[in-house]
Formats: C-alpha cells, sequence, structure tokens
C-alpha cells in the first residue's frame, strides 16, 4: 500500500514538473515564485540531444 502512495506521489510531482516547464520556461518566461526551478529545467533540456535537420528521417508512410 505505502508503495503505491509513494509512486503516486513521485508521479504527480513529475506532471507537475512537465506542466511548469510547459508553460513557462518552454516559451522563454521567467517562472513566478522560484526563478531557481525554471533555470534548472532550462539547463536540463538544453544538455538534452537532439535532432538536427539533415539527421531526420521521413518516416510517413507516403511513397
Amino acid at each position: 500500500m505505502i508503495f503505491i502512495v509513494i509512486a503516486m506521489f513521485v508521479i504527480l510531482l513529475l506532471a507537475g514538473l512537465v506542466a511548469v516547464y510547459a508553460a513557462y520556461p518552454s516559451r522563454g518566461q521567467k517562472t513566478p515564485y522560484a526563478p531557481w526551478l525554471g533555470d534548472a529545467m532550462e539547463k536540463a533540456a538544453d544538455a538534452m540531444p537532439t535532432l538536427q535537420a539533415e539527421e531526420q528521417r521521413d518516416w510517413s508512410l507516403r511513397p
């Protein structure tokens, strides 16, 4: 029972962080009341690997 409660708490925490990131830092705005959180999320997003335009493949089913 306690495992389920802890798992749900972690899931809600991650969902909240995603919502905050989508609402503020991804749009170029500062996070109100916790600017350090927005800065940390921007650093984490910049550290993630991304595909460049020439590395992308067309995965559509069109011939």
